[in-house]
């Protein structure tokens, strides 16, 4: 089998695995279901991933390698610090206005499997690396404290996360935006007048 067609395997599993993953449940889907679903002999499996926890961990680096990706295009497509931070909030509703929908796949990975130390490590690397992200559009856009409106704005995002995961609904996303341009406005002018004092 040729390197890329054992990368096209791969990817196949991982889709499978990851659809079923985050729609139903890491741990209420069976390495049998994953082998049914992608129509693979589970040597097949194996042969790419050694374990499930092996799958899993690939899982949460391509769910993790998608949202920063998702990020950066926010930053790409718009040089205007303010509406960044709506689009984002925007996209995550569109993302939440699903039913499949479960809320933060990172959240929901380390509540199945806290006692894994790779599992965990990942969720964290995620967070923080979401959390940079909102800290560097915050120092961008010229704010007299980055560190803590990114800390802010990270909270928002999580929060509207947990609050989806829990009662179903994308409202909280719109709220999340609201909460976050606030912010952003309070901040803007704080800045404005440290820059009239200076």
């Amino acid at each position: 089998m040729t390197t890329a067609a054992r990368s096209a395997v791969a990817d196949k599993i991982l889709n499978v695995a990851g659809s079923l993953f985050f729609r139903e449940g890491i741990r209420a889907v069976g390495i049998d279901r994953i082998v049914v679903e992608a129509d693979i002999a589970k040597a097949t499996l194996y042969r790419h991933f050694a374990s499930k926890e092996d799958l899993v961990v690939a899982y949460l680096q391509e769910r993790h390698a998608k949202v920063m990706q998702g990020l950066e295009e926010v930053v790409a497509n718009d040089p205007d610090p303010r509406r960044q931070i709506a689009t984002i909030f925007d996209r995550l509703y569109e993302k939440a206005d699903n039913p499949e929908f479960r809320g933060c796949a990172f959240a929901l990975a380390v509540a199945e499997h806290g006692d894994s130390e790779r599992i965990v490590t990942l969720a964290r690397l995620h967070k923080r690396s979401v959390a940079d992200f909102l800290r560097a559009l915050a120092e961008r856009a010229g704010f007299a404290d980055p560190d803590r409106i990114g800390r802010h704005l990270a909270l928002l995002y999580d929060g509207a996360l947990a609050r989806r995961a829990v009662y179903g609904d994308p409202e909280p996303m719109r709220d999340a935006r609201d909460c976050a341009l606030s912010l952003f406005d309070m901040a803007a002018r704080n800045a404005s007048t440290a820059h009239i004092t200076d």
